[in-house]
C-alpha cells in the first residue's frame, strides 16, 4: 500500500498559507539527479495545500525524490521587491522513501530570506 506525500507551505514573512506558490515533483534516477520530466507540478491552494493525484498515488514508491518551490516567482507575484537573481529563487529539498507504506509530510516555511523544511507528522 502507498501512503504517499503531502506538502504544506506557509508565508511567514506575512503570516499567511502560501496560495499560488509554483511546486514541482520529481523522481529522482541512479545519479541522484531528476529523471526528466516533473511527476507533478502546480500551485499551493487556498488551504496551503499543493494537491496532485501523483502524491497519493502508485507513482510515489521507495526511492529518491527532489520538491522545488518557486520562492522568488512566488514573491515577486505578490508585488515583494527583490533583488535580480532574489536570494532564494528555486528551493530544492531532495529527500528519500524508504518505505512507501509511511505517509511522508513536507511542512515548508519561508521568507524572502530563508526556509524551514522537514518530514512532519501526518
Amino acid at each position: 500500500m502507498n501512503a504517499g506525500l503531502s506538502v504544506h507551505c506557509v508565508d511567514v514573512a506575512h503570516g499567511r498559507v502560501a496560495e499560488g506558490l509554483s511546486v514541482s515533483l520529481y523522481r529522482l534516477g541512479a545519479d541522484g539527479e531528476p529523471a526528466g520530466a516533473p511527476l507533478a507540478s502546480g500551485r499551493v491552494g487556498t488551504s496551503g495545500a499543493w494537491t496532485d493525484p501523483v502524491l497519493t498515488g502508485p507513482q510515489i514508491t521507495a526511492g529518491g525524490y527532489e520538491v522545488r518551490f518557486d520562492v522568488g516567482g512566488f514573491f515577486r507575484r505578490l508585488g515583494v521587491a527583490l533583488p535580480d537573481p532574489g536570494f532564494l529563487e528555486v528551493v530544492v529539498y531532495r529527500f528519500h522513501v524508504t518505505d512507501a507504506a509511511q505517509h511522508f509530510h513536507l511542512p515548508f516555511k519561508f521568507t524572502p530570506w530563508g526556509f524551514s523544511l522537514f518530514r512532519g507528522g501526518a
